[in-house]
């Protein structure tokens, strides 16, 4: 029994991801647990194993697709299985997805329904846009996948002259980037606006041609702006989505950054009697430490353990800390739920798993979103002091920095610093100041603090 394999859906959140490599062509051998292909969303990567034997009877999609969640994206089988029930096709139904969903129905993983995509002859990217077809063919706003609607809002592609080619009638990502072939821009796309779009890059007007509503069309040779003087490379997705939110951050908030240090001597005397008790567990981190001390103080101060909502704000009963990671493939922010809740050692431990999920890529994106408030630590780093940026609607983000030795009272003592950015808009400044306060006095009697809620 021919069996489809489907785009999982990777959290609540996605609705669409991106092909990154296939492993397997059409008339490959398949076996149970061979990777098939991997794809991304905006923040990780994941490879999809199959769930049976065979063979690769189709592949619907190429590499670079933008495929819609739950839609068939390849079919298993035995040699001369026909696939046409579950061949993705425009605007109709997918035959057959329920019986099979990337997994085999003897296993009994069902999920009815039925999801309409891109026709196998439509699925390469090699789809042109109709010049002369009629401004307002595009009906439906709503019919288009959320990365292409982020490419249209950045590039100004007219996307009355989109061709659908996702499920559904859907416009998908490469349907916008067949529009920008073609030099379809809004209106809105003309003089200083496409300066800001592309960088300072030379707008063509008669010469270069223009686009739908008098338009222009930009042209931009890289080759010959930087030529041997530098390679010019394309940015990331998760650089992509990194970029679009950082901007926003500081134009929708009112941000301001607040600076100090605690006397880290009891942080420190602390991790080294755990090193040198024989039975202790992995050591937290000076980062685990800073993030138990945090899910306390924070739930004295509600304002900073918030969202801002604009009229309202959403004042949050535990403590749900993202924190920042740096990965290969860029900055992400997994969340530890209800640390307010959990022990040192159990947060350490949970902590160290979601990073290393992080690192490799496999973070689930539900474990990426939901936070009530974020730390990021460039301490190890070197840096002294630094102004880090909101992650909207959080309304406050604590900097680590690295240690710096003073004086107090002529003797020396390791001083780490510590920054504060909280979002003026929800709170001021003394809010955050306390706040601060707070969090230094917890740090400075930690060993003290964590004995207490162990006894």
């Amino acid at each position: 029994m021919a069996t489809a394999v489907i785009m999982p859906r990777q959290g609540q959140s996605v609705e669409s991801c991106l092909i990154g490599k296939w492993y397997k062509s059409k008339g490959d051998k398949v076996s149970v647990g061979d990777v098939l292909f991997t794809y991304e969303t905006d923040k990780a990567t994941f490879e999809e194993e199959s769930k049976v034997d065979g063979v690769m009877l189709d592949v619907f999609f190429e590499e670079g697709d933008d495929v819609e969640c739950l839609v068939n994206v390849c079919v298993i089988g035995a040699d001369g299985e026909s696939v046409d029930e579950f061949r993705p096709a425009v605007g109709g139904d997918v035959g057959g997805v329920s019986a099979a969903i990337g997994t085999s129905a003897s296993q009994g993983d069902r999920r009815d329904g039925s999801f309409g995509s891109v026709d196998s002859s439509a699925a390469g990217t090699n789809q042109t846009c109709q010049k002369n077809r009629p401004p307002d063919t595009f009906g439906s706003a709503a019919a288009i996948s959320p990365r292409a609607r982020r490419l249209a809002e950045r590039t100004y592609a007219d996307l009355r002259y989109a061709v659908p080619t996702g499920a559904g009638g859907r416009v998908i990502e490469r349907d916008v980037q067949a529009v920008l072939a073609q030099g379809h821009r809004s209106a809105e796309f003309s003089g200083t606006a496409a300066l800001g779009a592309v960088g300072g890059a030379e707008v063509l007007g008669a010469a270069g041609g223009t686009g739908a509503g008098g338009a222009a069309k930009v042209q931009i040779d890289y080759a010959a702006q930087y030529g041997d003087k530098a390679e010019v490379v394309a940015l990331s997705n998760v650089r992509k989505f990194i970029a679009k939110a950082m901007h926003a951050s500081l134009a929708n908030s009112a941000q301001l950054t607040s600076h100090s240090s605690f006397d880290a001597t009891d942080v420190f005397a602390y991790r080294k009697k755990l090193k040198e008790s024989a039975s202790a567990k992995p050591v937290p981190t000076i980062t685990d430490i800073i993030i138990f001390a945090v899910s306390r103080v924070l739930l004295k101060h509600k304002y900073i353990n918030s969202h801002f909502l604009g009229e309202k704000m959403a004042l949050f009963n535990n403590a749900h800390i993202g924190v920042a990671v740096d990965t290969p493939r860029g900055l992400l922010v997994p969340t530890i739920f209800n640390a307010d809740s959990m022990s040192l050692s159990d947060l350490s431990a949970h902590a160290k798993g979601l990073f290393e999920k992080c690192k490799q890529g496999s973070i689930e994106p539900d474990l990426l979103q939901g936070a009530s408030f974020t730390i990021s630590n460039l301490g190890s780093l070197g840096v002294e002091m630094f102004t880090p940026i909101l992650n909207p609607p959080q309304t406050g983000i604590l900097g680590v920095c690295n240690v710096i030795e003073r004086l107090k009272n002529g003797k020396p003592y390791p001083a780490l610093g510590l920054s504060i950015t909280y979002d003026h808009q929800a709170m001021d400044g003394a809010d955050s100041a306390r706040f601060l306060k707070d969090l230094v006095e917890y740090l400075e009697s930690f060993s003290s603090n964590v004995k207490s809620e162990e006894d």
